[in-house]
């Protein structure tokens, strides 16, 4: 058994001045920016969620601006076979995380757990 469960959303934005972009999605969504650590910084924003129900960042990207979805589980080799099972294709690996395509056409991420609630908040699957 395995849980998983939708844990935020990554704003991609193509070619974006980073703090720019991140200045527009944090008064858009009244959520504080605040910079990541070393290497990340270069590439991305957080943005605080006030109910720290979510995690949403904005991301500099070569490809088209979109949203993408990360889904966060305990066990990434299972949540990817149970999302393939119901139609979703595997695209690739980066890093720790799983970039799938949904039978629709979106893509999305399968990552590690990081949610301080996740173990009672996760959906539970056989």
């Amino acid at each position: 058994m395995h849980k998983s469960r939708l844990c935020g959303f990554i704003i991609d934005c193509q070619d974006a001045v980073l703090d720019d972009a991140a200045a527009f999605w944090s008064a858009a969504l009244g959520m504080p920016a605040r910079s990541l650590p070393g290497e990340e910084g270069t590439k991305y924003r957080r943005l605080l969620d006030p109910q720290d129900e979510l995690h949403v960042e904005v991301q500099r990207v070569a490809h088209e601006s979109r949203v993408h979805l990360d889904i966060e589980t305990d066990d990434i080799d299972a949540e990817v076979a149970r999302l393939e099972a119901l139609g979703a294709k595997r695209i690739g690996r980066v890093e720790t995380w799983c970039v799938m395509q949904a039978p629709t056409g979106q893509r999305f991420c399968v990552v590690r757990k990081s949610s301080a609630r996740f173990d009672e908040r996760a959906q539970a699957w056989p």
